[in-house]
């Protein structure tokens, strides 16, 4: 008889995937624990075994130290690995031996969820050897990638918005709760409301640069932007933020890029607009001296960007495996999941404006069939067969352990050094 586990659930998505996982696991005869740090965290538990957390972030590392002794927890399982409470708490766990089960939304987008062992980005300890993710996509064998799933509308918005009001209004309950956003979400709310409102009149003048690209003779490039409180870039990057990287991207470009050559930055689809990056490209473009070769597409799609163009250049942004299984050379400034050699250009980025370098389109499907067979789940939060999907693979999953499976576990993350080296504070 398989010898009984202690599951300890801290915050999930903003959906009950973590409850009905919770549900498999105690209908396979384990034990399910549960820590809220706010009130938001009460709306997505829906069953019993939660214990509530009030106290400063300060002694959140004694307190969850002292809780999974006492408890005997086994597996501790979070969403969002370098959210403060969940460092702390996976620091802990590694110490004491307790297995780390940390998700994300899916590296591959839209129908995907990412479970792994320990970490996940930089952390994860999927290979970037491209021999061994031949290897593993030859094992996990042929996967069919047609979306399945129908994202609604509501099932993004209203959990969040639920969420976050609900933590803005009962802030009393849990005083010393720190949220890991870096914006007011009623500020932000308002702000991306009011840029919801001109979508169409920010569209129109990127779909006529698109064209206008597609019909002149001049190469370009595309430098997605990321959202400002992405982890992606406060933690596993040197750059802290968007600005930092921008300039960092232009200096090159003005030095090293062929004078006929234009570079277009890509807003996020749900930047909200604090940033007002409209006024912040024009300007870095002006002080580096590019401000006739800078394009800044402040809507529309990214596709139409990506097509025809010379490569694309960005921080560690998941539109770089878009760009990649669409045959586009990609220059990552750091070393995302995808940043394997064959796959993204590793000259210099002085260098990759003059000679972009086209990723393997064969190892491109090998990484992600390896990705899909062994971190990725098949399901989302936002559609409810979606739901059911994700909650079915990931409990098979853990309960199976087939976390990192046919050999996708390196130890240490295979990415982390290079990170580390290049500044990032991890």
């Amino acid at each position: 008889m398989e010898t009984s586990r202690t599951f300890l659930f801290l915050q999930g998505p903003l959906s009950p995937l973590f409850s009905h996982i919770g549900d498999r696991l105690a209908e396979a005869g384990h034990r399910v624990l549960r820590v809220n740090l706010c009130v938001g965290d009460r709306l997505h538990w829906r069953r019993d075994g939660a214990r509530d957390y009030r106290g400063s972030v300060a002694a959140w590392p004694s307190f969850i130290d002292t809780f999974m002794e006492r408890e005997g927890v086994t597996d501790l399982i979070l969403h969002g690995d370098r959210r403060i409470y969940h460092r702390m708490a996976a620091d802990a766990a590694r110490a004491r031996g307790i297995g780390v089960i940390a998700t994300e939304l899916g590296y591959l987008r839209p129908d995907w969820m990412t479970i792994e062992r320990d970490g996940t980005s930089t952390g994860s300890h999927f290979p970037d050897d491209p021999d061994t993710i031949s290897r593993i996509a030859d094992e996990v064998g042929a996967i069919d990638f047609t979306p399945r799933f129908r994202t609604s509308f509501w099932r993004v918005a209203a959990p969040d918005v639920a969420y976050n009001l609900a933590n803005v209004a009962f802030w009393f309950l849990y005083p010393h709760y720190r949220r890991h956003t870096i914006y007011n979400p009623v500020i932000e709310y308002v702000a991306a409301g009011w840029r919801l409102a001109r979508k169409e009149r920010r569209d129109r003048p990127a779909r006529a640069l698109a064209e206008q690209l597609h019909k002149g003779r001049v190469p370009w490039f595309v430098l997605p932007m990321q959202l400002e409180g992405d982890f992606q870039l406060r933690d596993h990057s040197p750059f802290g933020g968007m600005e930092p990287a921008l300039e960092t991207v232009f200096r090159s470009f003005a030095a090293h890029a062929p004078n006929d050559c234009r570079l277009v930055v890509k807003a996020h689809p749900l930047d909200a607009g604090l940033e007002r990056w409209h006024a912040v490209v024009p300007r870095l473009a002006r002080d580096t001296g590019i401000a006739d070769r800078v394009d800044h597409a402040d809507g529309g799609g990214l596709d139409d960007l990506l097509a025809g163009s010379s490569g694309m250049v960005t921080v560690n942004s998941s539109a770089g495996l878009e760009a990649l299984r669409a045959g586009v050379p990609v220059k990552a400034l750091c070393p995302a999941i995808f940043d394997v050699p064959g796959m993204t250009d590793f000259q210099p980025l002085d260098a990759f404006w003059r000679t972009p370098t086209p990723p393997d389109p064969a190892l491109v499907q090998a990484f992600v069939t390896a990705l899909a067979g062994t971190v990725q789940a098949r399901g989302t939060i936002h559609s409810r067969e979606g739901l059911d999907a994700a909650v079915a693979t990931m409990s098979a999953r853990i309960l199976e352990d087939r976390l990192n499976d046919h050999g996708a576990y390196i130890d240490p993350p295979p990415r982390l050094a290079r990170a580390r080296a290049l500044g990032a504070p991890l």
